[in-house]
């Protein structure tokens, strides 16, 4: 599997959300340089890191303190002064407002959805990184209990392509199912449409 150098010397420990899904989280949500961010299950902190190669702020949750000395070694190795990185639960008491988009990686994402709900701002994004079908179907239901629009769950597939003077074809190998991502957005009151990014 080829991963960017930006990557290749991160370090890893639990399972990483892989650019093939990172990138789809940042071009489906527009997040850019004036972008604030709210993540939660850190682990490596790939997608932390990520995130805060382009926003303007990134505040990510993390349970376990192992997982979060790991994304610290990430976070410095990559300079990145604009993201901090929290032991805390997002299921608890969590201050952060007015964000853009809300990332969950977790078990049972969806009980992190009513503080998500609170901490966008009006047209912002969430997104859950969600590996079993079940997890994405919990989810999905408690996103349309608290009244997210523009729902929709995809799973990215990428197919690598051998090239060669003998004749051109897919590769045997390959990452193929990594996770489901479910987005949902917090509209604004009023006609649909009229929602905006929140500016």
């Amino acid at each position: 599997m080829f991963l960017p150098s930006k990557y290749r010397r991160m370090k890893r420990g639990p399972q990483v959300i892989l650019p093939k899904d990172i990138g789809m989280i940042i071009g489906y949500t527009g997040i850019g340089k004036e972008s604030v961010c709210l993540d939660a299950g850190t682990g490596s902190g790939w997608l932390a890191v990520a995130l805060a190669r382009v926003a303007k702020r990134v505040t990510s949750y993390e349970t376990r303190e192992d997982f979060i000395r790991i994304a610290e070694r990430n976070r410095k190795a990559e300079g990145l002064d604009n993201l901090i990185i929290k032991h805390a639960d997002i299921t608890g008491d969590v201050p952060e407002r007015d964000v853009d988009i809300v990332t969950l990686d977790m078990p049972n994402s969806e009980s992190a959805l009513e503080n998500a709900f609170e901490a966008l701002k009006t047209g912002g994004y969430v997104c859950g990184y969600l590996p079993h079908m079940e997890q994405a179907k919990a989810f999905v239901m408690r996103m349309k209990e608290l009244g997210f629009t523009e729902i929709e769950t995809y799973e990215v597939i990428v197919r690598e392509m051998l090239v060669r003077e003998q004749g051109t074809r897919p590769s045997t190998k390959g990452i193929w199912h990594t996770a489901y991502l479910s987005f949902g957005r917090k509209r604004a009151a009023g006609p649909p449409g009229d929602e905006g990014q929140g500016e």
